[in-house]
This record gives structure tokens, C-alpha cells and sequence, in this order.
């Protein structure tokens, strides 16, 4: 392995859960909880997103740090709130791009990262001119749920190695996260 490919493999920050937020339909106001479930190929009890292996949006999750970010660039004093953003979890101390092409372990579900979160237009039309712009490259990432369990605020935030996933029937997927980290 290339001194690139270990730096990249190695992950040795653990970060935590600071928000959670659900949406019972499109569009409608974000619920903040203190903990949810999350399922299977279905994505968290309560939120909107469609169910489905092939829904890569099952979850989506933001840095905490970036939220000042975005409000700096939109010329805010206080940090956004997670909620104005349509986030499902806001999460500190493990930057989110490190976790590309991993799973990764909130409380007691291991989620995938399938990719980054782009803002929308949708966005802008809430919070005003500038928004996508201020949230390019600070969106979090898309995630689907690999295997189910609660996550609860403060939950540890850390990457699987690949001798711990669990479901036998992924040995295809194992062996192309293999390749792509050696």
C-alpha cells in the first residue's frame, strides 16, 4: 500500500452525533429527536425517504463545524441550525469526507456512504439568495442503512474495518472496498 493509501485507510478520529431530525412527508418542517431508529434498506422511522436497496438518500448527514461555515458565508453571526439545513444528523469531531467509500458505525446501525449531499434549489428559496452557493462543498454526505439500530444524540461516530461487517451476503461489496483501498 502507497503512503497515500494508508493515510487515506486510516481514520483514527471518532466523532459524535450533535443533532438528529426527521421529516414525516416532503417539505415539511424537520422534527428534532433525541434518538431513532434506523432500518434496513428503509432509511430512519419517521423520515419521508423512500424505502428501497436502491435509494442511495436513506440518510443524510452534515458536518456540525460547517454549520458556521454556512453562516458565515451567508453573513450570519450565529451558526445555522441543523433543521434549516434538511439534514437528518449532524455529526462533530469526523470530518464526513473521510468516511467516502466506507461504513461506518452511528450508535448501534452501520450505515454506507453512497455520496456527497449537493445543496438545492429548495435551499435558496427558503433561506435566501447565496445559500447554494454558501453550501457547496459544506452539504455532508448520503448514506444508506447497511444493517438496522438505534442512534441516539451523542452516539459514536466511527469507520468499520472491513473484518467487522456483518452481513456474509455483502462478500462481493467487501471485496470491492478491498480494491479501492489497496
Amino acid at each position: 500500500m502507497s503512503p497515500l493509501q494508508e493515510l487515506l485507510a486510516d481514520v483514527p478520529q471518532v466523532g459524535q452525533v450533535r443533532w438528529i431530525g426527521v421529516r414525516p412527508k416532503a417539505r415539511e418542517v424537520m422534527l428534532e429527536v433525541e434518538a431513532v431508529e434506523a432500518r434496513r434498506e428503509a432509511g430512519l422511522t419517521g423520515d419521508h425517504s423512500r424505502p428501497g436497496p436502491r435509494n442511495a438518500r436513506q440518510v443524510t448527514l452534515i458536518q456540525w463545524e460547517h454549520l458556521a461555515v454556512v453562516a458565515g458565508l451567508l453573513g450570519r453571526d450565529a451558526p445555522m441550525e441543523p433543521s434549516e439545513l434538511r439534514r437528518n444528523i449532524a455529526v462533530a469531531g469526523i470530518n464526513l469526507f473521510s468516511l467516502k467509500g466506507r461504513r461506518f458505525r452511528i450508535g448501534q446501525a452501520i450505515l454506507e456512504t453512497t455520496g456527497w449531499c449537493q445543496p438545492c434549489a429548495r435551499l435558496e428559496e427558503r433561506l435566501g439568495r447565496g445559500t447554494f452557493q454558501a453550501m457547496r462543498g459544506h452539504g455532508g454526505i448520503t448514506a444508506r442503512v447497511i444493517e438496522g439500530g438505534i442512534i441516539r444524540l451523542e452516539d459514536a461516530v466511527s469507520v468499520e474495518t472491513l473484518e467487522t461487517i456483518s452481513d456474509p451476503q455483502d462478500n462481493d461489496a467487501r471485496q470491492g472496498w478491498r480494491a479501492r483501498l489497496e
